[in-house]
């Protein structure tokens, strides 16, 4: 085992050691998808078709500060009252970790968001009832058709888990995909894959920028936030179609807006005509009244009139 293995291996035995069994057990349970503490040391989780429910373990504060800081420390960061934030990745698990200590919170407090280890197909939402069948064919051929699509939502709504679904049609094609992230949570099982994230230089219009310079037939984007959301509209009508990105919004029909909102970082004049044009459809994820992950709605961008956007529904899902 040479240094930088024993380097890791000494380093997983610490976190192993400071997370205590529960929290380690939860890490490596595939149902699960999220682990939530509380600052009253409350320790809540989220399975995959279970929705969040409490655990029952309650942690000290100070194993949850040792927790955050110990992630921290990984990537040679140091956690303290002056800078009480850290937003990473845990190691050697893929998942995403954010943490806040005291006085941000009044008790150290994280979220780990886990990346998945099954991918749910579009199959796999008709058997749960999540989606009918007849749009997941219609979702699969629009995918094969090359058809931009913009997956819309809350936090924590499932938009990545969907994404991956829609990725998965793509499985074995020979088209050379460009996938952009801030942490790594998308998964293509394809040959020709580049697979890029930003870092604390590197933002993602940078990489929007760069990736047009490396021959990509599919530009994927894990999450718009910023305005990348105009360079990556650029992209899409501009020979690179068959892309696939998630945004945050509160509606199927105030995704355009949403979108407006993200490009208005970088412009004042709105291109209408891009969004139009760019955006072949806009797929919604909410929560059920359980708690559940389901496709709310499916619709297309139909026109621009009177200064609002005109938007066609495909499919609503009545039960959410």
């Amino acid at each position: 085992m040479n240094h930088k293995d024993l380097a890791e291996k000494r380093y997983l035995d610490m976190l192993e050691t400071a997370c205590g069994r529960e929290i380690m057990r939860l890490l490596n349970d595939d149902s699960v998808i999220e682990i939530m503490l509380n600052p009253d040391g409350h320790l809540f989780v989220e399975r995959l078709n279970l929705g969040k429910k409490p655990t029952g373990v309650i942690l000290p504060a100070t194993q949850s500060e040792n927790i955050i800081k110990l992630v921290a420390s990984y990537k040679n960061q140091v956690v303290h009252e002056g800078s009480p934030m850290i937003a990473t990745e845990i190691p050697f698990l893929g998942a995403r970790f954010q943490g806040w200590l005291p006085p941000i919170a009044k008790q150290p407090t994280f979220a780990i968001r886990k990346r998945a280890t099954h991918i749910f197909t579009l199959d796999h939402y008709v058997k749960n009832g999540a989606l009918p069948e007849e749009m997941a064919n219609f979702l699969k051929e629009a995918v094969l058709d090359r058809k931009n699509i913009l997956i819309a939502g809350g936090t924590a709504s499932g938009k990545t888990t969907f994404a991956n679904a829609l990725l998965d049609v793509l499985s074995g094609s020979t088209d050379r995909m460009i996938v952009l992230e801030d942490l790594p949570e998308l998964q293509i099982a394809c040959d020709d894959v580049v697979m890029l994230g930003t870092t604390d230089i590197i933002n993602m219009r940078d990489l929007v920028k760069g990736t047009l310079r490396m021959r990509p037939d599919r530009i994927i984007m894990g999450e718009v936030r910023d305005g990348a959301a105009l360079e990556l509209l650029k992209s899409w009508n501009t020979g690179h179609p068959g892309g696939i990105c998630t945004i945050h919004a509160n509606s199927l029909e105030s995704t355009p807006y949403r979108v407006e909102d993200l490009i208005r970082e970088v412009v004042m004049s709105i291109p209408h005509n891009l969004i139009l044009q760019a955006i072949d459809l806009i797929i919604f994820i909410e929560r059920d009244k359980n708690g559940l992950r389901k496709v709310s709605e499916i619709g297309e961008l139909s026109g621009f009139n009177q200064n609002r956007y005109e938007t066609h529904l495909l499919y609503k899902n009545k039960q959410v």
